[in-house]
């Protein structure tokens, strides 16, 4: 006879309460994992520091000219964390944004090609890029260093073609201006609040009530009560002060409500972070950047894992491209040049994505965007010189970096938690 489970000889399920959740998070922190902690605290540490200094920056008009200034590197970022999760390196995200975005806008102005045709090229160009760099990686064996290093090369070299050496393409499809340009209503401001919330907390009941099902331990209702709060208080504290009114002659032009970039990285966020975290594709991303070895042998394909991750890269790469010739309203030699690379891979490590592969959420670009950004915008309100600007970003990236060696060094020598 087949035994059958009595509901009494079930254990029941306690779920784990606030406290032993706090004392949990502490032990990973004090055994090396950090997470996104030190990105939270350079927020707070670099806000105050920026407020007290130059009162300004805490303006509605300043504070909401952050999010199109930090709209390109936290997508490029984004895209980044996939390839950054493998151990691998993409230098060509830069340049592949400007030529994607450069390919876009020639059509538009030279060919008068429809705008969706236009960003459809725009961004399958940057697919196919991954793709090809994918395979150079994984097929050909060539480290992704020196693939990605001489594709920065040649996409310099052909988005100069492009805009015929030196020519200025300027953008004046309303659409492609509207994606970082623009400013949703008030009101819709408030129902993307809103709904963001309930969709958060229901999520987290869902998923709380999942667990209870199939008799796992499950987060107590006061952490889900905490979480959802701050995102609350937070997202709630946002659109209030973006609704406010930051025009100097509201009688003639009103600046009021939420970027319309906004929802287009918080769509992006929500999921990309679902494939990561709830999809089969993205736990063999994490097994294969923490032992690529051992995931072979586990039957995991590799290859194609790592030319998908190449794909969402520069595919990511060139809508951050596309986002930035919207905010420019033009496309010139220098798209996607200069320090783009740069803030883009220094938002995903200082984020708390790990150069050794294994480590990284999507959230931490747009923590790490933050925190670049904030930086470039406060040492500009000061009047500082370009040079110590760039001399202090790239000693927080260091240091990120530098937390990421110790951390993961701590990690191995106490052992898993």
């Amino acid at each position: 006879m087949t035994a059958v489970r009595t509901e009494a000889e079930t254990p029941p399920v306690v779920p784990v309460p606030l406290g032993a959740h706090v004392k949990a998070y502490w032990g990973r922190v004090r055994g090396g994992e950090m997470g996104a902690l030190p990105a939270v605290l350079g927020i707070v540490v670099l806000v105050t520091g920026f407020a007290i200094a130059r009162p300004v920056f805490l303006t509605p008009g300043n504070l909401a000219n952050l999010i199109p200034q930090s709209a390109q590197y936290t997508l490029i970022a984004m895209g980044l964390v996939f390839v950054l999760l493998l151990g691998e390196i993409d230098l060509s995200a830069g340049f592949t944004s400007g030529l994607c975005a450069a390919l876009m806008s020639s059509v538009m102005a030279g060919q008068g090609v429809p705008w969706y045709y236009a960003l459809i090229l725009g961004i399958a160009t940057g697919a196919a890029i991954g793709f090809v760099l994918g395979t150079l990686v994984a097929k050909v064996g060539i480290p992704s260093f020196v693939v990605t290093l001489a594709a920065f090369l040649a996409f310099q070299g052909l988005l100069l073609l492009v805009v015929k050496e030196g020519q200025i393409i300027s953008i004046h499809d309303p659409v492609i201006l509207w994606i970082n340009n623009s400013l949703l209503p008030v009101w819709l401001g408030w129902v993307l609040f809103i709904a963001t919330t309930v969709v958060y907390l229901a999520v987290q009941l869902g998923r709380r009530a999942n667990r209870r099902k199939r008799g796992l331990i499950s987060d107590a209702m006061s952490l889900i009560a905490v979480r959802t709060a701050v995102i609350a208080v937070l997202g709630g504290a946002a659109v209030y002060t973006l609704n406010l009114e930051r025009s100097r002659i509201p009688e003639r032009v009103s600046l009021r409500g939420v970027p319309v970039v906004v929802p287009i990285v918080l769509i992006l966020l929500v999921g990309l972070t679902f494939v990561l975290r709830r999809t089969k594709y993205g736990l063999h991303l994490y097994a294969v950047g923490g032992n690529l070895e051992a995931a072979r042998r586990a039957g995991i394909p590799t290859d194609r894992l790592r030319i998908s991750a190449f794909v969402i890269c520069s595919t990511l790469a060139a809508i951050g491209g596309i986002v930035a010739a919207s905010r420019d309203n033009s496309v010139s030699p220098t798209s996607g040049g200069s320090d783009v690379l740069l803030y883009a891979v220094g938002a995903a490590v200082i984020g708390g994505t790990s150069l050794f592969g294994g480590r990284g959420r999507v959230l931490d670009a747009v923590l790490g965007g933050a925190v670049v950004t904030i930086i470039a915008n406060g040492m500009g309100l000061l009047g500082s010189r370009s040079w110590l600007k760039y001399v202090v970003t790239g000693s927080v990236l260091l240091a990120a970096a530098g937390v990421d060696a110790l951390s993961r060094r701590r990690s191995a020598a106490t052992g898993p938690r």
